[in-house]
């Protein structure tokens, strides 16, 4: 069965801060508002980021899509045997949603997981376009991006997502910060993307924030330079600059938006398949780059 990340819901109390980065920066288009929520597009779907305002700034709403109410099911039944309460949505949240059907629970990091069938597209004169990314963004079959979580407990976490989401381990990675601490993350796929999700286990207390980040994958290279040019001219923080990662091979940078999670542009990373044998650690996260970029400081009389 075929899983595909449907949607991200954040609270932010910046919203314009983070339509910037969203619209301005990755080249995503508003969808509807509706429900107190503003909504972004990158493909035909109706809605891929779902914003509320509020003071939580962290994702609280990840959404994965399945292909049948049959299969919906057969997933929420699998996580309620490991524990977790599971409940089915009713009209009114699918209405919401914009999805045929959904089942609800928990995940041990305390991000909401939502398990959705039927959501919905654009009508055929409504097509996708947006005037940054004009190569358009890839999704077809792989959900619209993937998404980084910090997680204090990585082995409930793992059970939660293999045992009871039904995604397998691609790869993982393991990091020494320093002499005895060390950093491991793990990354899973559920369709041909090489991850759709990943957790990170980092050291010391649990995290304040949930999610490190959400990825959109364009289509055309080119589309990640103008991105990152974007991003660079209107001042955004940049943590990591342009780079290739290790493990999926992803051309990329990272800015930050304002609610301190990060979004991630990327193209070209490679696709997992059944014939996938490379689940092994990897003790770098980048083949070369994503090395903070900083603004050279503008000398005095220099043009601003």
């Amino acid at each position: 069965m075929s899983i595909e990340f449907a949607y991200l819901g954040v609270e932010v109390n910046d919203l314009d801060g983070l339509a910037a980065v969203l619209g301005g920066v990755a080249g995503l288009v508003p969808g509807e508002s509706h429900d107190g929520m503003s909504t972004w597009r990158n493909d035909d779907r109706v809605q891929r980021i779902l914003v509320t305002k509020g003071p939580a700034d962290d994702a609280t709403v990840i959404g994965f899509e399945v292909p049948s109410s049959e299969d919906a099911a057969a997933v929420a039944e699998r996580v309620a045997t490991l524990g977790y309460d599971v409940s089915e949505a009713g009209a009114a949240e699918c209405a919401a949603r914009r999805v045929d059907g959904m089942w609800k629970t928990v995940a041990p990091w305390g991000t909401s997981v939502e398990i959705v069938h039927g959501l919905a597209v654009t009508s055929s004169d409504e097509p996708f376009r947006s005037e940054l990314v004009p190569g358009g963004f890839k999704t077809d079959g792989v959900g619209f991006g993937h998404c980084v979580f910090m997680v204090a407990d990585a082995e409930a976490a793992d059970r939660f997502v293999v045992g009871g989401l039904g995604m397998r381990q691609t790869d993982w990675i393991e990091l020494t910060l320093a002499p005895g601490v060390a950093l491991a993350g793990r990354f899973y796929h559920c369709n041909p993307r090489h991850h759709t999700l990943a957790l990170i286990a980092p050291p010391g207390p649990p995290p304040d924030k949930k999610m490190h980040h959400v990825m959109f994958e364009t289509v055309d290279r080119d589309d990640v330079g103008a991105a990152f040019d974007r991003a660079f001219a209107a001042g955004h923080p940049i943590p990591n600059g342009l780079g290739k990662h290790d493990n999926d091979k992803m051309f990329s940078f990272y800015t930050m938006t304002p609610a301190g999670f990060q979004v991630e542009v990327g193209h070209g990373a490679r696709e997992v398949g059944d014939d996938w044998n490379e689940n092994r650690a990897y003790d770098s996260i980048s083949q070369w780059g994503h090395q903070p970029v900083t603004r050279p400081p503008v000398s005095e009389g220099a043009p601003s």
